[in-house]
């Protein structure tokens, strides 16, 4: 009886995006945004209140959100996915505006690592970090 050969999970391919003129652009002008409310009234500026919390809250808000984006990712729901990525990216900006980094501290990261395979990026990350780039929470 012949073999079974292992069949992979073809997917479709994905969507082109709406063609609104929109860009990733907008990331650099929202972290601009948070970066100039950073020492707004926490009274009219969601920001800023996030921001007073101090990086402890920031990053505990942010972390709420991406598992509200995975919820949603889990369910297939796709309009939620999106509301909450936003949410995701937002509280993302202001977790790098809290500890002064820069946008393109992380653009210049990804193109670093365009091109290469993410099995040896992460290998290469190991050898060289051993602990020193990321580190478990306790």
């Amino acid at each position: 009886m012949p073999k079974k050969l292992a069949t992979t999970k073809k997917h479709p391919p994905a969507p082109p995006p709406p063609s609104t003129g929109v860009s990733p652009a907008v990331l650099d002008r929202l972290w601009q945004v948070v970066l100039d409310r950073r020492d707004a009234d926490p009274a009219v500026s969601h920001s800023a209140r996030l921001l007073s919390r101090g990086v402890p809250k920031v990053a505990q808000k942010f972390g709420e959100e991406a598992v509200e984006c995975l919820i949603e990712a889990v369910a297939g729901n796709h309009t939620a996915l999106i509301a909450e990525s936003a949410d995701v990216l937002y509280h993302l900006i202001v977790l790098w505006v809290s500890l002064d980094v820069h946008p393109s501290e992380i653009w210049a990261e990804l193109e670093r690592r365009e091109g290469v395979s993410g099995i040896a990026e992460k290998a290469a990350r190991k050898v060289l970090a051993q602990g020193t780039l990321t580190r478990k929470i306790p």
